[in-house]
């Protein structure tokens, strides 16, 4: 695998475009809008300076811009209009789902732009971080193998709730080769065509089963030691991070049901640990309590247990004792929302009813 360097940051004759999706984001919208149209700016002569051999004529189109709407009553949809994007507004009479969202937003750019090389997928919450776009288009052009390529997330106001810290823990993963991304990403064109882009059924998890096809077709998705996004989680209560998980849990289910064979148990572990920690460990406990109060009370235990395991392996990487702690304790008590999201969807499995998108906000 290549890696990259100061050299390394110039763009062989790359054509790019965004694609944003969103509904009732407000300033979050305006926040991501400008940070794309900031750096669209300043992208686009080194494109054109590159493909003219030190030439000064920079008379490349700007990258297209289209904002998919789901949806919105807060002006979302004429604010993108008076900043000359493009918007696309979703057909909300079939069932919403953000992989729908990001199809219909890729088809429109392709149908418009068919050139483009490189799509830059990004949640309206979001915002890109200055100096992404010239990084991770660089990585892609000299590292034909991977379709994707995405950074470092991080959450704008981690100080304010808890539930926000969660999330930008969450999003603190290893650099390298990894198995997906989240909703901001930098992806290659070709790659994602050749996989059929989203799975439209998926309501939760649609970036991680992309990615799982893929990497069956021998693509690679990798993480770079860059500053990629900032997002704006607005989690402020114990509902919201109820529901985030409870989400979790159906797409883990939802993954699993669609892709998990004996030789590639897809999600497995992650259904299994859920059903086990929330369901199956509680209903042994109670069990034996009746017969046995202290060994109950002894596998009670096993829950700190988890939450101490988690709380080391945070403070290893570098985070605070008090977040590394709500982490390793949050995380345990997320199980049992997701559960309840691993239920919901073996639950529409058997009456073959489709979920609706289970939101947090």
């Amino acid at each position: 695998m290549s890696t990259h360097n100061n050299d390394a940051y110039k763009i062989s004759e790359p054509t790019l475009g965004f694609v944003i999706i969103g509904r009732n984001e407000g300033d979050r919208l305006r926040r991501c809008i400008g940070s794309i149209l900031e750096q669209r700016q300043s992208i686009s002569p080194k494109i054109d300076a590159h493909k003219n051999d030190n030439t000064h004529d920079h008379d490349v189109d700007l990258p297209p811009v289209v904002y998919v709407d789901s949806g919105s009553t807060d002006g979302s949809v004429e604010y993108v209009k008076s900043v000359d994007c493009d918007v696309v507004r979703l057909d909300m009479t079939t069932r919403f789902t953000a992989a729908r969202a990001r199809n219909t937003g890729l088809a429109y750019l392709l149908e418009k732009h068919p050139n483009i090389e490189y799509i830059q997928f990004i949640d309206g919450d979001c915002a890109i971080q200055p100096g992404w776009l010239v990084k991770a288009i660089s990585f892609l052009s000299v590292n034909p193998h991977v379709a994707i390529t995405c950074g470092r997330r991080r959450e704008v106001y981690p100080q304010r709730t808890i539930y926000n810290a969660l999330c930008d823990m969450e999003w603190d993963t290893p650099i390298g080769d990894t198995k997906s991304c989240g909703g901001d990403f930098l992806a290659r064109k070709d790659a994602i065509i050749a996989v059929g882009g989203f799975n439209p059924e998926m309501i939760a998890g649609e970036e991680p089963e992309m990615c799982f096809r893929l990497r069956k077709k021998n693509w690679k998705i990798w993480r770079i030691a860059e500053e990629m996004t900032s997002h704006d989680a607005a989690m402020t209560s114990f509902r919201q991070f109820w529901l985030r998980n409870k989400r979790a849990g159906f797409a883990y289910a939802a993954r699993s049901a669609l892709h998990a064979t004996k030789q590639n148990p897809y999600c497995v572990r992650e259904v299994v640990s859920i059903c086990f920690w929330a369901c199956v460990f509680p209903i042994v406990i109670a069990s034996i309590y009746p017969f046995s109060p202290p060994i109950a009370l002894f596998l009670i235990l096993a829950y700190p247990a988890m939450a101490f395991r988690i709380f080391i392996r945070k403070i290893r990487r570098r985070n605070s004792f008090r977040r590394s702690l709500v982490y390793g304790v949050l995380t345990q008590i997320g199980k049992v929302p997701q559960f309840f999201g691993v239920t919901k969807f073996a639950m529409g499995q058997f009456s073959g009813r489709k979920t609706a998108i289970i939101e947090y906000k």
